[in-house]
């Protein structure tokens, strides 16, 4: 099992948790992705997903019908497991196991590849979650982390 990545990812979850969110937050959070990405010419799809609702939706050119099923089965293991799409994975590569193959799980509707992560608000839990379809996954993870991170940042300099 490769603890440090796993270590690391958890660490990330618990680093990365939102002092307020709300449709504006989705707003920057989506864009500020879609910046990276312009910045990087890279085709991706982002979605963000909270209070049982899609509040930001971009397709990027490029992309296509196979983004959005990628991002509805990254965000429902999201909201399944209450960890990133990428430490599910990860933590199942880790016990020798196929995540698709998980005879409960539908393959259709769940998937363990990078790209989708969970939204918290501290001291409140999981309110959904921010993904991104396109690239492979560790560039979608990281992707998500960056925008997380310049966000959280501006939320600790507001009173």
């Amino acid at each position: 099992m490769n603890n440090d990545i796993l270590k690391k990812l958890l660490a990330q979850e618990d680093e990365l948790q939102l002092r307020y969110f709300n449709n504006q937050t989705a707003w920057e959070l989506g864009t500020l992705i879609k910046s990276a990405a312009d910045q990087h010419a890279a085709p991706i799809a982002i979605e963000i997903y909270a209070f049982e609702q899609v509040l930001f939706s971009y397709f990027m050119p490029g992309t296509n019908k196979d983004n959005q099923d990628w991002i509805n089965r990254k965000r429902q293991s999201v909201m399944r497991f209450s960890h990133s799409s990428y430490y599910t994975g990860q933590y199942n590569a880790a016990k020798n196991r196929d995540f698709e193959t998980i005879p409960h799980l539908d393959p259709k509707q769940y998937c363990a590849h990078g790209g989708s992560f969970p939204l918290r608000i501290k001291n409140s839990g999981l309110i959904g979650a921010v993904t991104v379809s396109g690239l492979a996954q560790e560039v979608d993870h990281q992707m998500v982390i960056d925008a997380l991170r310049k966000i959280i940042a501006v939320q600790a300099q507001e009173k």
